[in-house]
């Protein structure tokens, strides 16, 4: 039989019974329409928070510091030390974290920015009062970050503005009226590492400085203060998410916070470990393409020589938790699809009873057994696929439902809508295609026995 035969027969048997295979249909699209939903609602899940991960910085970046910083092996957090003539030996062959490593970090491939951590105590005067509070440099990248959304005032004009952003919380200790800085200025006053006619009187003047002594011949520390325009106040600490490790009040733009010269507390450090004074970093912050470029970037530091560490793990573990909840809503979802399936089975089925003259006349008229199930796969598949179609429509509109509804309730609680529900293309392929091939297993068995009707028989039916 021609394939065009049989989709007329399929098309022709399908209308004869148009309402008890409309609602056969119908069934299988309540039953996709379940399934689409509930999935797009894990996939705009996960990507909602893979977004808000993403622009936080933390899983797309890798925190490098040097054996020789402060706080035991990697300078890092949590790190511990030992002492010995090893690990002395050790110190003295690191590398340090300079303007040198910076540039060799961002030629490694697939790393979009490396940018150090500067962040150093200042006193912030402000309407004849002052206060001490910790101030950190501000990449231009993190104006991306979704920690500056419903900010008051706006983030720095330029990547080298004269600018500061509060935290909400130390803006409070200023005035009682935190939203009125907004425009006015703040002065800084920090210690400014200076220059000298020599390394050992850098050197000198440093040690001398930061133990509290007098100002004498080759100082290399001395206090500065810099007059800030307030150009915002934030909530929350966004440092957390972008390298800084959070607990910073004050921040300004990252250019501008290297042009000041702060001291910090690695100019120590290399007068310790009796290197040059050229000026080095506490740690540095290497951003990647993407989260799945962070191992091989990590691997390529640790053999430079640094010390290195990223929030891959957790990742990884978030990558599994969506999985799971996506299978689970899966199952679910294919709960309403199964219950279609028996609707197909009890449709075909009642078909066979009715059309078995019909039957015997095509295998009369020279029909194999094989035309006879093609047929009845044709029409399981044309449901199927109706069905399908139908189901992601109805699963999409159930989708966006969902995030209207979540919308209009976040709008009355003063916080933004998100997109809660998401149907990608591969989702409503997949789903259609899930339909036709639980349509052609539920028609197995009716297929089956029509192909077993004996015509003589069946051409005896009434």
């Amino acid at each position: 039989m021609k394939a065009r035969d049989l989709s007329e027969l399929a098309v022709r048997n399908l209308r004869e019974a148009l309402l008890r295979n409309s609602l056969t249909t119908l069934g299988i699209a309540v039953g996709v329409a379940s399934l689409v939903a509930m999935l797009s609602l894990g996939v705009g899940l996960q990507a909602l928070a893979s977004q808000r991960l993403m622009r936080s910085g933390l899983f797309d970046a890798v925190f490098v510091t040097s054996p020789r910083g402060f706080g035991g092996p990697g300078g890092g957090p949590g790190g511990g030390g030992g002492g010995g003539p090893a690990r002395a030996a050790a110190l003295k062959e690191a590398k340090p974290l300079d303007e040198d490593a910076r540039r060799q970090l961002a030629q490694i491939p697939n790393v979009t920015e490396v940018y150090p951590q500067i962040r150093f105590a200042a006193q912030a005067q402000f309407g004849g009062s002052s206060t001490t509070t910790s101030v950190l440099g501000l990449p231009e990248s993190s104006r991306a970050s979704g920690a500056f959304e419903g900010m008051k005032g706006r983030f720095f004009a330029s990547p080298q503005a004269n600018e500061v952003i509060l935290q909400k919380d130390f803006a409070s200790e200023l005035s009682t009226a935190p939203d009125s800085l907004i425009g006015k200025d703040l002065v800084l006053r920090y210690a400014e590492r200076g220059s000298s006619r020599s390394s050992a009187d850098a050197n000198a003047g440093l040690l001398n400085a930061l133990s509290g002594g007098g100002l004498g011949g080759g100082i290399s520390v001395a206090p500065h203060e810099q007059k800030f325009h307030i150009a915002g106040i934030i909530e929350s600490d966004p440092s957390a998410g972008i390298g800084g490790f959070g607990g910073a009040r004050v921040f300004l733009p990252l250019a501008t916070a290297e042009a000041l010269h702060v001291a910090q507390p690695s100019d120590l450090q290399s007068l310790m470990s009796n290197a040059p004074s050229k000026p080095s970093y506490l740690a540095l912050t290497v951003r990647a393409k993407s989260p799945k470029d962070v191992q091989q970037i990590e691997d390529a530091i640790k053999k430079q020589g640094f010390q290195a560490f990223s929030l891959l793990d957790a990742t990884k573990g978030l990558r599994i938790f969506f999985t799971v909840f996506d299978l689970l809503l899966g199952l679910f979802g294919s709960l309403a699809l199964t219950v279609a399936s028996l609707g197909i089975i009890n449709t075909l089925v009642m078909a066979i009873l009715e059309r078995r003259r019909e039957i015997g006349i095509l295998k009369a008229l020279g029909a194999t057994d094989g035309d006879v199930k093609r047929l009845f796969f044709a029409e399981a598949a044309a449901m199927g696929f109706l069905g399908g179609l139908l189901g992601v429509v109805g699963g999409w509109l159930i989708g966006r439902a969902l995030t209207l509804g979540t919308t209009i309730y976040l709008k009355r609680q003063d916080l933004p809508g998100v997109q809660i529900s998401s149907v990608p293309w591969w989702l409503a392929l997949s789903a259609i295609g899930f339909a036709i091939v639980v349509s052609l297993a539920a028609g197995l068995y009716p297929a089956a026995r029509a192909a077993k009707l004996n015509p003589v028989e069946a051409l005896r039916y009434e």
